[in-house]
């Protein structure tokens, strides 16, 4: 069962998807409940909706193509980027993937979900659009292992991470302000929890990442070629900090498209879903 947002006339309502029934919200399982999906997972509920929708009569469900999908939520705690993950992403800009994870720090206020607008900000001539694989945190991780981590990590999502490149290239540490205009972070439509991934809990290596422009795939590569796997992405930055039930980890790009007013990105997860976003001017 996966986790999702869907519209209802001005509000967004958290829902499990069945990709065989469709979609049910969380109050037709759960009366009562009148919080988001990040409530939802803080609370540790998601097991026990996932096993009320297992149950649950058809006549709750609607056909998946018939909702219209916001973003997962729209204020997590916490949001980590990470810089040059893939090998081959960084030898096309001419870097080399760095020692450590490059790490930066996004806030909630970039968030979008599928399909709405990505502006270019007026600031910026040069914006770029960057598909990325997402870890969901599931419960409070703290210094833990790699071996440690996925028992820690709800589950998998699409992102499209946003860059003004042109302010970035003018200096490295314009990082956080290059990343971080509205619009600048989507993700959605589904997190699917990795029990339900076809290569099982523990190995995402297989899931090839896409960023596609305009329909046509820009750059596209497997998460068995990033330099650090999502497992060392989560331990990482355990260390660091504590992570918490809701917090994301977008594990990097394995290529950026430079996009324009009129473009329409994605990010496309076989297994996972496809994401995407129209873009306009700022």
């Amino acid at each position: 069962m996966r986790l999702a947002s869907i519209r209802t006339g001005t509000t967004e309502v958290p829902a499990i998807v069945d990709p065989v029934r469709g979609v049910v919200p969380v109050p037709a399982l759960f009366p009562g409940f009148d919080g988001d999906l990040l409530a939802v997972i803080t609370q540790g509920l998601h097991g026990e909706l996932a096993k009320l929708a297992e149950t649950a009569p058809d006549e709750l469900f609607v056909p998946r193509e018939t909702v219209a999908f916001g973003p997962p939520y729209r204020h997590p705690r916490l949001i980590w980027g990470i810089g040059l993950n893939y090998v081959d992403h960084a030898a096309d800009l001419s870097e080399q993937v760095p020692d450590e994870p490059a790490s930066f720090m996004k806030g909630d206020h970039t968030v979008i979900g599928p399909g709405e607008p990505i502006p270019i900000p007026r600031q910026s001539a040069r914006t770029t659009a960057e598909a990325e694989l997402g870890l969901v945190i599931g419960r409070y991780c703290r210094n833990v292992s790699e071996a440690e981590a996925p028992d820690h990590v709800l589950g998998v999502t699409t992102i499209l991470d946003q860059t003004a490149e042109d302010i970035l290239e003018r200096n490295p540490r314009f990082l956080t302000r290059s990343k971080n205009f509205p619009g600048f972070f989507s993700f959605g439509p589904e997190i699917v929890p990795l029990a339900d991934l076809p290569n099982g809990v523990r190995d995402l290596s297989a899931l090839e990442v896409s960023t596609v422009l305009n329909g046509a795939v820009h750059r596209s590569n497997t998460v068995a070629r990033m330099r650090y796997s999502p497992q060392f992405l989560v331990s990482f930055h355990s260390a660091v900090m504590p992570l918490q039930p809701g917090d994301i980890i977008a594990t990097g790009t394995p290529g950026a498209a430079h996009v324009r007013p009129g473009d329409t990105v994605q990010c496309r997860i076989p297994g996972v879903g496809v994401l995407a976003n129209p873009v306009v001017q700022g």
